[in-house]
């Protein structure tokens, strides 16, 4: 019997975790979900950090033998990490190989208060790729303004990028210029462009969110219609702009010369309206050429029973653009929403990174 994961992935949908723990890489849990729930990938962030080793019995070992060498904290916190990457990576190295790097992957990201700071973004994920030593790595850099140039310095390095923090159509059409010209770049320095993978991770829960507060502030039954629509709009209409970029002369050439497209990953996949269908983010955007990544709750309430029905996003562009258009109407500025969730999701980021600094501390004195 086929099961939702495995209908979501013939789909042409890459599970990914958004998830990791040494505990759940020591316990094979990891290994299980590859094998009985399609996950092909993991994400991870300083928020997923945080709580590993907050709850996790494994790092105790680690974290000795760093005080022990006078590490510093932030040091420790790389040391840590990057090992989990590491050891990720290697569990998925055999699904890298048969995908040819599409999927196996691991991202890890570069520290969130870096977020305006181009230079040191490109010297960090310089740093953290050589740090984990796996190709099958990706490293994650927030698409803000000065993260656009970032972008394309580390992918003309030849190293694959996960682009996060993406809410709007015009950010997510100014990171896909940026991958194009990264490749332009990477071309030029000689590297082999069928090796260099990258996702945007369109922000979808988050959205609905923001929006559907103000939708309820406004109370009109016409404003309250409208509620929990916004984010699936959003994110199939960055899809048809995902179509056309790579549709474009410029994006055909480098296709040509063995490039990859740079596809659409949807994060913030997990329901905060407990109202919701709590697979919505999933079955709704499930289309060819896509990641979504789940974390745990989402992605067992998928395989238990998600109602996946092939592709749910083409066809649907003229719908999303009147339902964008129809929130627009209540007064609701998209783009100022879609402002505010760019700085507040780099924000709360820098706080979870705060949390595992303080965290590591922590440990690091009571092994003292």
């Amino acid at each position: 019997m086929t099961t939702p994961t495995q209908e979501l992935s013939n789909v042409g949908v890459s599970i990914w975790l958004d998830d990791l723990s040494r505990d759940r890489i020591q316990s094979g849990s990891l290994e299980s979900l590859i094998a009985n729930r399609n996950v092909v990938g993991v994400t991870t962030n300083p928020t997923i950090f945080a709580s590993a080793l907050a709850t996790g019995q494994t790092y105790g070992a680690q974290m000795a033998e760093l005080a022990a060498a006078g590490a510093s904290v932030t040091d420790a916190v790389f040391a840590a990490t990057t090992d989990d990457v590491a050891a990720a990576c290697d569990i998925f190295r055999p699904i890298y190989d048969r995908t040819k790097g599409q999927d196996g992957r691991v991202s890890i990201e570069v520290e969130p208060t870096l977020a305006f700071d181009a230079p040191a973004t490109i010297a960090q994920a310089k740093d953290l790729f050589a740090r984990v030593g796996r190709e099958n790595v990706m490293i994650k850099i927030p698409a803000t303004k000065e993260g656009l140039g970032a972008i394309t310095a580390v992918l003309a390095e030849g190293i694959s990028v996960n682009v996060t923090l993406i809410f709007s159509l015009e950010r997510h059409g100014e990171v896909i210029d940026a991958y194009l010209a990264g490749l332009e770049k990477a071309a030029a320095n000689g590297h082999d462009l069928s090796t260099i993978h990258s996702v945007a991770s369109f922000f979808v829960s988050r959205v609905d969110t923001e929006i559907d507060k103000r939708l309820t502030a406004i109370g009109t039954d016409e404003a309250l219609a409208l509620k929990s629509q916004a984010g699936v709009a959003n994110a199939r209409l960055a899809y048809e702009l995902f179509e056309e970029k790579f549709s474009s002369d410029r994006a055909k050439a480098l296709l040509a010369a063995g490039a990859n497209r740079q596809r659409p990953l949807w994060a913030s996949t997990g329901v905060k309206d407990p109202s919701l269908p709590d697979t919505l983010y999933v079955t709704e955007l499930a289309v060819d050429d896509t990641v979504n990544t789940m974390p745990e709750k989402t992605l067992e309430a998928t395989f238990d029973h998600a109602p996946v029905h092939g592709d749910a996003v083409h066809g649907s562009y003229d719908e999303a653009r009147a339902t964008l258009a129809s929130i627009e109407a209540q007064g609701i500025s998209i783009v100022e929403v879609t402002t505010l969730l760019e700085r507040e999701g780099v924000d709360k980021f820098i706080v979870s990174w705060n949390e595992l600094l303080d965290i590591v501390t922590a440990a690091m004195e009571s092994s003292r």
